[in-house]
């Protein structure tokens, strides 16, 4: 396949998501003014529930508005010849592949960010803020921006520098060592995320002696889940949204609970909660999606191999001179329409987890609790109670609401 064909594939592959995702939300959207479900009156009353409407709606405006600009940057990029553009800017401080490709991408990354920054701050400042959400200070807002850069800057960089390096090393078996250096850091990352990457944005203190640790020692005791590392975050720095997550394996192996979600729920729905999150961990699905994950990457990594040496790839998004990272960006588009279907495939494995969580929870501590923490965090991050089954679908890597309740009924 020559480079003008790939050109016009990349384009047409871009368009066909574009539109696609636009219906999708569209027919969403159709669905904002649904009725809320009898099973919910108890939580929502009408003035909640109509901010609740309006809340979606103007989501929705703001995520079509930003999903057109980044299309529409995207297109002019790829026929104006700005890859190229950023190449010869790249090629101009170094003659070193690996340097060119970290200028590069790093040109890319932070070229992107600073454009798209403008979106980001109106929804946190405006968006989020008018609908009661935002706790986040404007200096807060930049110091993350700026620790996101050199996090990307330092991790991605190289972790990239290393990829390239096997590749100029071991040609198109680079993807093999490249598998490797991927899997061995997302192991690393999830044994030690929360002790190396959480302190640089949010403080973590450990749970303080009550009954609502005590509570939670008892449920893991009954359950044989050995927990040492109970602790709360500070979400509420930057946003009211309560949240729980489970992270790392053995002796790493924590609970962390955020701080809205202690305010916003009674002792036994945080159990509830935290059994929730338990059941995954019991029923091996951390484990699995970990693998899977890994799986994939060395599935994309090899499709990557068969490309990369493929001059028409670089060609294709205007680069005159192929290199790994030319033909890097073209195969991220190239290769989309199979990551969405591995997505979706991923998705409908994590709806069946949480069914499957939510279940050991019922089973190991009780259905109610659980149920009536759900209606409350749904309530409170003004969550959509009838989204159109086909974007649940595409999107959710959890079940609905109501689905949800339904089970824990059964």
């Amino acid at each position: 396949m020559n480079s003008n064909t790939l050109f016009y594939f990349i384009i047409a592959i871009l368009l066909i998501q574009f539109l696609i995702e636009a219906l999708l939300e569209y027919l969403n959207a159709q669905r904002y003014t649904n009725v809320v479900p009898n099973e919910l009156n108890d939580v929502f009353d009408k003035e909640e529930y109509r901010k609740s409407q309006e809340y979606k709606k103007t989501n929705y405006r703001f995520g079509l508005a930003s999903s057109v600009f980044s299309l529409c940057l995207t297109l002019i990029f790829l026929i104006f010849g700005g890859f190229e553009w950023i190449d010869t800017i790249a090629r101009s401080y170094s003659d070193n592949p690996i340097l060119i490709a970290l200028i590069f991408f790093g040109i890319i990354m932070i070229g992107n960010d600073i454009v798209t920054t403008p979106f980001s701050y109106y929804h946190t400042f405006v968006i989020e803020e008018k609908f009661g959400f935002n706790k986040s200070t404007k200096k807060l807002f930049w110091t993350d921006k700026i620790k996101g850069w050199i996090m990307m800057i330092i991790l991605g960089g190289g972790i990239l520098a290393l990829i390239i390096w096997f590749f100029q090393w071991a040609g198109t078996s680079f993807w093999i060592y490249a598998w490797a250096l991927v899997a061995l850091f997302s192991l690393f990352m999830n044994l030690f995320y929360s002790k190396l990457i959480v302190p640089l944005f949010n403080k973590q203190t450990p749970l303080e002696e009550g009954s609502l640790k005590s509570k939670i020692e008892a449920y893991a005791k009954k359950v044989g889940f050995e927990l040492k590392n109970i602790f709360v975050i500070d979400g509420s720095k930057r946003s009211t949204k309560a949240n729980a997550y489970f992270s790392g394996f053995g002796k790493e192996k924590r609970i962390t609970l955020y701080d809205t979600l202690i305010n916003d729920l009674e002792e036994d729905e945080i159990v509830a909660v935290l059994a929730h999150e338990v059941g995954h961990y019991k029923r091996k699905h951390i484990i699995f999606n970990l693998s899977a994950s890994i799986l994939l990457t060395g599935f994309t990594l090899f499709i990557l191999s068969i490309f990369i040496n493929n001059p028409e790839v670089s060609l294709a998004i205007g680069v005159s001179q192929p290199s790994f990272h030319a033909a890097l960006i073209g195969f991220g588009i190239l290769y989309s329409p199979i990551s969405e279907i591995t997505g979706l495939i991923m998705n409908a494995m994590s709806r069946k987890f949480e069914y499957q969580a939510d279940d050991f929870a019922k089973e190991t501590f009780s259905s109610k609790p659980l149920i009536s923490s759900l209606k409350k965090l749904s309530k409170n991050s003004l969550s959509n109670l009838t989204p159109h089954p086909a974007y649940v679908f595409m999107h959710y890597s959890h079940p609905t609401l109501m689905s949800r309740i339904e089970n824990l009924k059964a």
